[in-house]
């Protein structure tokens, strides 16, 4: 079995500061089904694929400018 790569991970921290969104806010969208899902990385542990933040703020760009 292939194992396929996901890019570098972010972590709370750098998400936070990447989209200006408090963790709060964050896992709202992400209930509301409007921010990516994090991986789970252990029992207490989740990081985003930067690849997955990146295509989030795009597509906010595309909404804005529609």
């Amino acid at each position: 079995m292939q194992q396929q790569s996901i890019g570098p991970l972010m972590r709370m921290p750098s998400v936070a500061a990447q989209t200006g969104l408090s963790k709060s806010e964050i896992y709202r969208r992400i209930k509301l089904g409007t921010f990516p899902k994090p991986l789970k990385l252990g029992a207490r542990a989740v990081a985003w694929p930067a690849a997955a933040i990146e295509s989030w703020a795009k597509s906010l760009c595309q909404q804005e400018a529609k």
